[in-house]
């Protein structure tokens, strides 16, 4: 039984007063079918709620935040996401079990931003006084944010998981990924290597993704893409809002290089690992395959 908050209980027990209203059978298919895309489209944007917000921060204080203000920009984007992050669990929009996952993603990024940073990898501009080692704190927050997304949709749409590997295997290969974030500025990178072992790992691996009432079934390698796609696409915007900077941006924004979604593609296993440690990963259930079964 999914622990949803009242606002997505509400959003499943509406989808589920629909889906018994009686109509003709085409009607009832095409209506299923709207009910559940409409479903997946509402409990998609409130998993990224958090990263939605943060990210409407970024692109609003670039185009008018009052340079006559004492409070820098980089400092008020740290007090706004402690706030977004404050009343969502005030207001039980976010569990505290969640909280704890997503603390722990802004520990594991902001330690790579402050060796990122440091070894030119990316800048960040503006002044302030609530940074470390030169990163300002609200950086964290940023990869919180896809922690954020993953606890809330593994919750949101009761993942299940048709040959999952054994989580030891996974968070050995997250330690490597993770590692090599760092090692690869001074010796041979392993991203290759750790693409293929990625694959291997979990290439028998399907998801089972429950909107409504429906079940449908994914191949978890394909989500990874999707999600690494997403990521991408915010940060194109994040990095417009010039919340950072790359070397290759430092005349005039540009696009982030698409070779990029690798990165976060293996960003992706260790989100996905730190997750499964809390939420473990369950085999599927008998599940229906379309709205109207």
């Amino acid at each position: 039984m999914a622990r949803f908050t009242p606002l997505e209980q509400r959003i499943d027990e509406w989808a589920h007063r629909q889906l018994d209203r009686r109509s003709s059978p085409d009607q009832s298919r095409a209506r299923g079918w709207a009910i559940e895309f409409t479903v997946f489209v509402l409990k998609q944007a409130w998993a990224c709620v958090f990263g939605g917000a943060l990210l409407a921060l970024l692109v609003l204080t670039r185009l008018g935040y009052p340079e006559s203000l004492a409070l820098a920009r980089n400092d008020f984007l740290v007090l706004a996401a402690v706030a977004i992050q404050l009343l969502m669990v005030v207001f039980k929009l976010e569990t505290l079990r969640e909280l704890r996952v997503i603390v722990l993603f802004h520990v594991v990024g902001t330690v790579m931003e402050v060796f990122k940073t440091d070894v030119g990898s990316w800048v960040y501009e503006g002044d302030g006084f609530l940074h470390i080692f030169g990163v300002p704190l609200y950086s964290g927050f940023m990869y919180a944010a896809v922690g954020s997304y993953m606890v809330r949709v593994f919750r949101l749409f009761e993942l299940r998981f048709d040959r999952y590997p054994r989580r030891w295997i996974t968070a050995i290969l997250a330690l490597l990924i993770y590692v090599n974030f760092f090692s690869h500025h001074f010796i041979v990178d392993a991203r290759w290597f750790l693409f293929a072992a990625v694959a291997v790992i979990y290439w028998r691996t399907v998801m089972h993704v429950r909107v409504s009432r429906a079940r449908f079934r994914m191949p978890v390698l394909v989500s990874f893409v999707l999600v690494a796609l997403f990521i991408w696409i915010a940060e194109n915007v994040a990095t417009w809002s010039n919340a950072w900077v790359y070397p290759n941006q430092s005349d005039g924004w540009e696009l982030v290089s698409i070779a990029k979604l690798g990165s976060w593609l293996l960003l992706m296993i260790v989100s996905v690992v730190l997750v499964t440690w809390v939420e473990k990963p369950q085999p599927p259930e008998v599940a229906r395959l379309a709205p109207d079964e």
